[in-house]
């Protein structure tokens, strides 16, 4: 996999946003949360409450559907920490409601309601590229999933392009495109979010600014799903997306073959 030289703002702004040294075990941080959100108690936008049902994996299974940093090439490696561009740059608000969710998504990594724990995560990074991967394997109603996927859908339109506000610091644009993903599993979504950071949030690094790239992408395998983020503040590798989605989609389709085939 090759990877763009990373362009002198992109490296004053890592700089500037650097990993922090809190480690990151779970694939997405849960303190506090965007300016302008709503509480924590309120579910993510596309997953109501239902009724439970016992998932079909395991936790060593869900473990076992997991992508791993030899999926995706020898410049990735396990976590060093969760990249502080979440809360310099993703920690903020909009008036619109399902722009709002979407950041509130980006940030938590909640796609399917905090009330849905990933059955199990991973999270790595590029550091020549300055990339950030996190991943989760979480066990929700097959409808519940979809109905979180066909709202993505709908955000390159209703959220195509919008303003966001940090609670200090000045507005971040924002805009929403759709991202295709490979075909393997039952359901799938993926969305690029490009957040512009204005020069005077940068240290002043460059008169121009700089660009957050987050890919947001989810797929649905039975009643689990995989999801993922992919952020960096360089060039975005349009491969490292498709390929963990894809690898994650067989990988957890082959772990539910072989659970089912075991009970």
């Amino acid at each position: 996999m090759q990877h763009a030289a990373r362009p002198p703002l992109a490296c004053a702004l890592s700089a500037a946003l650097a990993l922090t040294a809190a480690a990151c075990a779970g694939g997405g941080r849960h303190g506090d949360r965007p300016a302008g959100t709503a509480p924590a108690a309120t579910r993510s936008p596309a997953a109501l409450p239902s009724p439970a049902v016992p998932p079909v994996l395991t936790r060593g299974q869900a473990r076992e559907a997991l992508i791993t940093e030899a999926d995706l090439g020898e410049a990735w490696e396990p976590t060093r920490g969760a990249a502080t561009w979440r809360d310099g740059v993703l920690k903020a608000g909009t008036e619109r409601a399902d722009c709002r969710r979407l950041l509130d998504v980006l940030y938590t990594e909640e796609l399917f309601g905090s009330a849905t724990a990933p059955r199990a995560a991973a999270a790595l990074d590029d550091p020549v590229g300055g990339a950030q991967l996190h991943y989760r394997v979480t066990s929700h109603r097959a409808a519940d999933i979809d109905r979180a996927l066909v709202w993505l859908g709908t955000l390159p339109d209703t959220c195509g392009r919008f303003t966001a506000r940090p609670a200090r610091g000045a507005a971040r644009d924002v805009r929403v495109t759709s991202l295709p993903l490979p075909e393997p599993g039952d359901a799938r979504q993926g969305l690029r979010v490009t957040v512009s950071v204005p020069a005077a949030d940068t240290g002043g690094a460059d008169a121009a600014g700089a660009v957050l790239t987050v890919d947001l992408a989810a797929v649905r395998v039975g009643d689990d799903a995989v999801s993922l983020t992919h952020g960096t503040l360089g060039a975005p590798d349009d491969e490292t997306t498709r390929t963990a989605a894809e690898v994650g989609a067989r990988r957890l389709t082959e772990v539910r073959r072989q659970g089912r085939a075991q009970v």
